[in-house]
């Protein structure tokens, strides 16, 4: 997160809004991305860190709140360190572990082709419509994706996915060789 460490110039007739280059660090954080791209709705959830734990939360969260009724849910995630059955078992009690992976089905991305999952799209779609501006504080950041979040489910936004089987039978031939 960064901010301003000048006011930017008003608008002047015929002149823009002008920021200066220099900027003020305000720190990091990390936002998960959950989507359900046929039904159009997404869920952002912004943490200070990236850790096992953080995951298992967001991932509790998912089951319990927004998949309540789901007897079984499937997730594709990238390859990331902290996205594994293990982040459940080194956060929750063993049975509460348990339970809650008998409820998630994983499927992980190709490790050289992360862009093959439609988070990723989601969030340069994030980027490009909410976070492209110095936001500069976490309450902010979190208002902001909010509110982006309620207007593209309100309009439940979905991804026009154009990667064909074929596509991907071509494109990825050498990493899934036909045998």
């Amino acid at each position: 997160m960064i901010s301003e460490k000048q006011n930017p110039l008003p608008i002047q007739s015929g002149k823009p809004q002008r920021y200066d280059y220099e900027y003020q660090r305000q720190g990091t954080c990390n936002l998960f991305m959950f989507l359900q791209p046929l039904r159009g709705w997404c869920h952002v959830k912004v943490t200070a860190r990236r850790t096992k734990q953080d995951f298992a939360y967001c991932m509790q969260d998912l089951i319990d709140v927004h998949f309540s009724n789901a007897e079984k849910i499937k997730v594709v995630l990238d390859n990331l360190n902290t996205h594994t059955p293990a982040a459940f078992y080194e956060t929750f009690p063993p049975e509460q572990a348990r339970a809650l992976v008998r409820k998630i089905e994983f499927h992980h991305t190709p490790k050289h082709s992360s862009w093959l999952n439609m988070a990723e799209v989601e969030i340069s779609v994030l980027y490009e419509q909410c976070l492209d501006r110095r936001l500069g504080q976490l309450d902010r950041l979190q208002n902001e994706i909010a509110a982006w979040q309620a207007e593209r489910n309100a309009r439940q936004a979905t991804i026009d996915w154009r990667f064909t089987i074929t596509n991907a039978r071509d494109k990825l031939k050498r990493l899934y060789p036909v045998t």
